[in-house]
């Protein structure tokens, strides 16, 4: 399968990334083009990706295209390309806030897969949301979902619930990097070095992550199995709720689905 992307920003790299590091796409099977060629020819020379001219190339060398752009000019892209979107050929498209309904007022014959991913996919351990439009095929949103299992966990995902999935998924490993500096701050307020502190706060957080997955018991009772009556732990938690620690989480949650709304 031959896969094109147009747009080779952050997200698309990290898709990219990850097809790689997992073996899963070959680079010669992978054809990029973006606005700046400063930017994305060095990129596709470094992992001998294919380089391409423009984005109409790009559609026509691809079985599979990818929109990795922003939304402002995703319509237009797809508009412009879709000749070269003949019978066979489908979309992937990441583009936030821009809905099924919205691509099939340009190309309404396109088999097109809605994806929300995030930045872990680089590494093999993404969450990617997916829901297709009418015209893809079985075939086809296996396909794209076989792909996306390479790089991490997939799930069908309603788009009404896009934006609250990107707020759980997409958004949130900066939220979860922010409280891991913040243990780290902690620990070198407290005399370690920052690395070390970083170190182990960035480990403990995985392992927690990964007992929340293997468990059979909800995140508070695994709280439960950790606090001991009268215990430090018992104390953590009183002072972090107490400083607003689940509300401020469930808030930036809130900011950030309203934001994808354009609320």
């Amino acid at each position: 399968m031959k896969i094109g992307f147009i747009g080779a920003g952050n997200m698309g790299r990290a898709i990219i990334d990850g097809w790689l590091k997992m073996k899963a796409v070959a680079p010669a099977d992978i054809y990029v083009h973006s606005a700046h060629a400063s930017s994305y020819e060095p990129y596709a020379k470094v992992n001998g990706l294919n380089a391409m001219e423009s984005n109409l190339a790009v559609a026509n060398a691809a079985d599979v295209v990818v929109l990795a752009i922003k939304p402002n000019i995703a319509l237009d892209t797809l508009k412009a390309v879709q000749p070269a979107l003949t019978a066979g050929k489908w979309v992937i498209t990441m583009v936030s806030g821009l809905s099924l309904a919205d691509y099939a007022t340009v190309a309404p014959d396109v088999p097109v897969l809605r994806i929300m991913p995030n930045v872990n996919v680089a590494i093999g351990a993404g969450m990617t949301a997916l829901i297709g439009n009418a015209a893809l095929s079985a075939d086809q949103y296996a396909a794209g979902k076989k792909l996306f299992d390479a790089i991490g966990e997939t799930s069908e995902v309603a788009e009404k619930d896009f934006s609250t999935f990107s707020a759980l998924a997409g958004s949130s490993p900066a939220y979860v990097y922010f409280f891991i500096d913040a243990m780290a701050r902690a620990g070198v307020k407290h005399g370690l070095s920052k690395a070390a502190a970083t170190k182990i706060a960035a480990q403990a957080t995985l392992g927690s992550a990964e007992m929340v997955l293997k468990s059979d018991k909800i995140p508070f009772d695994l709280i439960d199995q950790v606090s001991s009556p009268g215990g430090t732990t018992v104390a953590g938690l009183l002072a972090m709720e107490e400083a607003g620690f689940m509300t401020s989480v469930v808030k930036g949650i809130d900011a950030t689905i309203a934001k994808e709304l354009g609320e």
